[in-house]
C-alpha cells in the first residue's frame, strides 16, 4: 500500500477538510483518511475524487498495475 500524500496535499491546498471531501464524494470521513494513508479507493470513489480535484481517476491504479505487470508468471520466454 503506497502513500497518497499527494491527495492530502491537494485537499489542504483547496482548504477542504476530510469531512468536506467525504461529503462531496458521499462516503464517510474515515474512508477519506484511509485513502490518504494509502488505501486504494473503489473505482466509483476514485472517479469522484478525480472529478472534484481535477486529476485522472486512474492515478490510484497506475502504480498497482505497474507492480502487477512486472511480476513474472513463469511463462516468459
Amino acid at each position: 500500500m503506497s502513500d497518497n500524500k499527494w491527495l492530502e496535499d491537494l485537499r489542504i491546498k483547496n482548504n477542504w477538510t476530510q469531512e468536506k471531501v467525504a461529503s462531496m464524494v458521499e462516503v464517510h470521513r474515515s474512508y477519506i483518511a484511509k485513502i490518504e494513508a494509502g488505501q486504494t479507493p473503489s473505482v466509483k470513489v476514485a472517479k469522484k475524487l478525480g472529478k472534484i480535484f481535477g486529476f485522472p481517476w486512474e492515478k490510484f491504479f497506475n502504480e498497482i498495475c505497474d507492480d502487477v505487470s512486472h511480476i513474472s508468471t513463469g511463462t516468459d520466454g
